[in-house]
């Protein structure tokens, strides 16, 4: 451990900075016993100041180092809640970092983002309650770049501190200006792995908690469609979050076109087709109130089978066989 706080110290001096980064950068690499003792001699608070005085000097030199190192050995949550007077300039640093261009490029931004997300998931209300549209712009812009600047652990850390950030309208209203809602739901036509699009669903459905973002969700001619399709090919969190982005749409922004998008992408009958599963009570009563609040417009389509969304509808007044085939 007196080895790692000896080239701590080193990082001061722009002398033996360089030939101090590296060698921390190695020994994390090595082993993870190296990596126990890192934590211990305050090695990721260490590469955080420093990625701070980066940013302060608009340098850098070093910054790949640093990130490589502190994504091996990670941020420990009872270190990063230590932070709370820098966190504000750490969270700022590693956006920065986010704008700037590496050679190794892809490993520096998945790397940043992964930091960024340790920050931001231990943060105070206080901190998150001041997050800059910048902030927001940025991470946007990194999923938007996601095939060509980012790994697939970088996509999910920036899709955790997209949903961290969630919670406060604010956040909410910048996200849908940053052009979030467009971007996610490009992002899950690409097909992900499930952890993403559990991670998409959830933030859509909080952005689509405001008439703004639920705009921007139906200018988008997939959202409805990509959407309906994830319900029953995910997971039972997935259905939750599924549902529940098409029970705002349905209750709040149910134009002509988008009962009849509704019916065209088959969300009618991957609701009813929902209902027959042995899923949670509530969910069951949401999608039937989704069904039943614009039942009247769908029955009176000829493609609609009427018996199946009857029965869905009212299941005590009509038996539903248990053989049925969709």
């Amino acid at each position: 451990m007196f080895h790692f706080l000896k080239l701590i110290k080193q990082l001061q001096h722009p002398d033996s900075k360089m030939e101090a980064l590296k060698e921390l950068d190695l020994f994390a690499v090595k082993n993870e016993r190296n990596r126990k003792y890192m934590v211990e001699a305050g090695v990721p608070r260490a590469m955080l100041l420093f990625i701070v005085n980066c940013f302060k000097e608009d340098c850098v030199s070093g910054l790949e180092e640093a990130l490589s190192a502190l994504f091996l050995i990670q941020i420990p949550s009872a270190e990063a809640k230590l932070l709370p007077k820098q966190n504000d300039q750490i969270i700022k640093s590693l956006i920065w970092v986010l704008g700037c261009e590496f050679n190794t490029q892809v490993m520096v931004k998945s790397h940043a983002v992964s930091a960024l997300k340790s920050i931001i998931e231990t943060a105070s209300s206080v901190v998150l309650e001041r997050l800059e549209p910048k902030f927001f712009e940025m991470i946007v812009r990194v999923l938007k770049q996601c095939t060509t600047k980012i790994t697939q652990r970088g996509i999910n850390s920036a899709l955790h501190v997209l949903l961290d950030a969630c919670p406060w309208g604010r956040n909410r209203l910048m996200m849908v200006e940053s052009g979030a809602v467009f971007v996610l739901i490009e992002l899950e036509l690409g097909s992900p792995e499930k952890r993403t699009t559990k991670l998409i669903l959830g933030i859509l459905f909080h952005l689509c908690s405001c008439a703004d973002g639920r705009a921007e969700f139906l200018r988008h001619k997939g959202g409805i469609a990509v959407v309906t399709k994830r319900i029953m090919r995910v997971s039972p969190a997935a259905d939750d979050r599924a549902v529940m982005i098409l029970s705002l749409i349905s209750k709040f922004s149910a134009t002509s076109w988008v009962v009849h998008e509704m019916l065209e992408v088959g969300t009618v009958t991957k609701l009813c087709m929902l209902l027959q599963l042995d899923c949670a009570t509530y969910l069951k009563e949401k999608t039937m109130e989704i069904l039943r609040s614009h039942s009247d417009d769908w029955l009176k389509f000829p493609c609609i089978d009427k018996s199946v969304l009857t029965r869905s509808i009212w299941p005590s007044r009509l038996l539903v066989s248990p053989n049925y085939c969709w």
